[in-house]
C-alpha cells in the first residue's frame, strides 16, 4: 500500500467513524444496542444465509461469463474468486473501483487466462447488476405509489439513481462507440507515461504495441459475452436473484427484530442505498448505513429508528462483514501475492 493508498484509507475510515457517530447520536446508541440485542438468533442466522446465497448468485454470475469466453472455473473457485472481488470493495474508498483488478488477476491466476480476459468478466457482472436495479427500483416504487405518495428525499433518491444509471450506461455507450479510435490513440498517450515509471520491464519499445494489442482483445472479449444472448440470459436472472436474495435477508433482519418490511420496499431500497457505496468510504461503509436509514425510516410505517438502525446493522453484517472476511482469506488463499 502506497502513501497515497494509505492517506485515502485513513481518510476513508475516519469519515465512516464520523458518519455512524452522527448516525448513531441522531437515532441514539443505547437503543440501536437494545434492539441488536434482542435479536431472533435463529432469524440473524437466516439472515446470514440468504446473505451467502447473495454471494453465491453472483459468483455464479462470474462463472457464466467466463464460459461464454471459454474460461473455464469450477464453482468453488468462482464462488472464492468473487469473495475476493468483493473483500477489494469493501476496503477501498470509492467501492468498486478497487474489486475488478484483484478480480482479474485471481481469475487469471487459477484459470491461466489473460488478464484482460478476467477482467473483461468482473466488469460484465457489475455491468449486468444495473439491468435488474433499475427494474427492481422502478417496480418497487411504482407499487409504493400506490398506496402512499413518493415524496421528499424518496423522490430525490429515485431521482438521483434514474441521472447516475443513465450517466453510466451513456459513457459506456461511447466508449463502446468509439473503441476503435481508443484502440488507436489511448497506447500512444498511455505508453510513454508508463515508461517514465523506470520498471525495466517497461522499458520496451513494444510497450505502446503491448497495450493496444491488450485493448483490443479487450474489446473483442466484451463483443464475445454481449453475442452470447443465451449466457447472457442467464447472467441476467442470476442477478435478478441476488437481488431478490438480498431483499430477502433485509426482511429476516427486520423480522429478527419483530417487525416487517414489505417486500416492494426492500427491493428498491437495497439498490437505491447501495448507491452510497459511491462515498470516498471503504466499501462506502457508513455511507451505505446511512442511506439505508434514511430511506426506509420514512418508508416503514410503525418501526421506530432504533429498530430501523439495527435491523440494518444485522443486514450488513450479512451483506458486508462476512463476505469481506471470506473474501480476505479467498484473497490469501489464492495468491495474495499477485496482487500486490
Amino acid at each position: 500500500m502506497n502513501d497515497r493508498t494509505r492517506r485515502a484509507f485513513i481518510l476513508g475510515s475516519l469519515g465512516t467513524i464520523v458518519v455512524f457517530a452522527v448516525l448513531f447520536f441522531v437515532v441514539g446508541t443505547r437503543r440501536v444496542i437494545d434492539s441488536v440485542l434482542s435479536a431472533e438468533p435463529s432469524l440473524v442466522a437466516v439472515t446470514i444465509l440468504l446473505g451467502l446465497g447473495w454471494l453465491l448468485s453472483w459468483s455464479l454470475m462470474l462463472r457464466t461469463v467466463l464460459a461464454s469466453l471459454e474460461v473455464e472455473v469450477s464453482i468453488a473457485t468462482s464462488f472464492l474468486v468473487y469473495a475476493g472481488a468483493v473483500f477489494a470493495n469493501n476496503v477501498t474508498p470509492f467501492g468498486q473501483a478497487g474489486g475488478e483488478p484483484v478480480a482479474a488477476l485471481l481469475i487469471s491466476k487459477v484459470s491461466g487466462s489473460r488478464y484482460e480476459t478476467g477482467l473483461v468478466g468482473i466488469a460484465t457482472v457489475d455491468v449486468s447488476n444495473v439491468v435488474p436495479s433499475i427494474s427492481l427500483i422502478l417496480v418497487g416504487v411504482a407499487y409504493y405509489a400506490t398506496t402512499t405518495a413518493v415524496e421528499g428525499r424518496l423522490e430525490t433518491a429515485v431521482t438521483s439513481a434514474v441521472v447516475v444509471i443513465a450517466a453510466i450506461v451513456l459513457v459506456i455507450a461511447i466508449i463502446w462507440r468509439y473503441r476503435n479510435a481508443i484502440i488507436d490513440r489511448l497506447p500512444e498517450i498511455v505508453a510513454p507515461r508508463i515508461g517514465r515509471l523506470g520498471i525495466e520491464r517497461l522499458q520496451s519499445d513494444t510497450l505502446e504495441a503491448d497495450i493496444a494489442n491488450r485493448l483490443e482483445r479487450f474489446f473483442e472479449n466484451i463483443e464475445v459475452v454481449a453475442t452470447d444472448r443465451w449466457r447472457l440470459t442467464i447472467v441476467i436472472g442470476l442477478s435478478l436473484l441476488g437481488w431478490l436474495f438480498q431483499a430477502a435477508a433485509l426482511m429476516a433482519a427486520f423480522a429478527a427484530l419483530g417487525y416487517g418490511v414489505p417486500l416492494h420496499v426492500a427491493i428498491f431500497v437495497i439498490p437505491l442505498a447501495n448507491l452510497a457505496g459511491a462515498a470516498p468510504l471503504p466499501g462506502g461503509l457508513g455511507g451505505i448505513e446511512a442511506a439505508f436509514v434514511t430511506l426506509l425510516v420514512p418508508t416503514t410505517t410503525g418501526v421506530p429508528a432504533s429498530a430501523i438502525t439495527a435491523a440494518v446493522l444485522i443486514f450488513r453484517v450479512a451483506i458486508y462483514w462476512l463476505p469481506t472476511l471470506a473474501g480476505g482469506i479467498a484473497v490469501s488463499a489464492l495468491g495474495v501475492r499477485a496482487i500486490r
